[in-house]
């Protein structure tokens, strides 16, 4: 079995100005930070300068929380992959269940993006994930079918390892209920059997799960054979609750 890092990742949502993306990371920062996990923070556009200013010359990666497929345009609002490049950022969130049900994020569109991104230089971290309702109602596989193969339409198979799949079943996110570890290492396992029918290099894919993790149930989640780490929301506001799950990573 290949080698996989172990991947540990803080998704802030609309959290932190600048000030206080400022203050996180100078806290956090000042821990231990060396060998172990790859950490990522993903702060809001605003606070992307500051977060890559802080994390220059250590191990701590950067990754804006959304990207737009299209170079540049007449899409107002919206963010190229050039321009979070020409700041240091080095990976993005797509597909956040967030995007998919708030924003009408579609497949289409997220392969399109998982594309951009991938050309630009940008790690994707793509979320996919089944709602309660189609959990109970026996659906998780198929939904995981059509997100894994619609949102990585296209992409050669050698490419793979350059992105991070990041498992959130919906009903746990922002929720307090979790996936048991086997309940995320059954899904996630899954989903390394659809990346795996694309080659063998598709193994050194890195598969997170996302969904109310928090420092006293991450070792046990970690600890299963197909994670491999966690895309962290509300418990990496705090530095030493968010330091405390990547050490549970390592």
């Amino acid at each position: 079995m290949p080698e996989r890092r172990p991947y540990v990742a803080a998704n802030w949502k609309m959290h932190k100005t600048v000030a206080e993306t400022r203050d996180f990371l100078t806290a956090f920062l000042d821990g231990p930070n060396g060998q172990g996990p790859e950490v990522v923070v993903c702060p809001p556009f605003t606070s992307l300068p500051a977060a890559v200013d802080l994390c220059a010359g250590t191990p701590v990666k950067v990754a804006a929380q959304n990207v737009h497929q299209e170079e540049s345009g007449a899409y107002t609002g919206e963010v190229s992959p050039a321009m979070l490049t020409e700041l240091g950022v080095e990976a993005v969130i797509l597909g956040h269940s967030e995007r998919r049900q708030s924003f009408a994020e579609t497949d289409e569109a997220l392969a399109a993006k998982v594309h951009a991104a991938l050309a630009a230089g940008l790690e994707p971290i793509l979320c996919v994930g089944e709602t309660q309702e189609e959990r109970d109602g026996g659906r998780t596989e198929s939904v995981l079918v059509r997100q894994v193969e619609a949102d990585l339409a296209g992409l050669d198979a050698g490419r793979l390892p350059e992105v991070v799949v990041a498992y959130e079943p919906i009903w746990a996110i922002g929720t307090g209920r979790t996936a048991t570890p086997e309940q995320a290492q059954e899904a996630i396992a899954f989903i390394r059997g659809l990346l795996g029918a694309r080659g063998e290099r598709a193994e050194r894919t890195r598969i997170v799960y996302g969904g109310s993790v928090k420092p006293d149930n991450a070792a046990d989640l970690m600890a299963q054979p197909d994670i491999d780490g966690a895309l962290v929301g509300g418990a990496s506001l705090d530095p030493g609750d968010f330091r405390a799950i990547v050490e549970a990573a390592g």
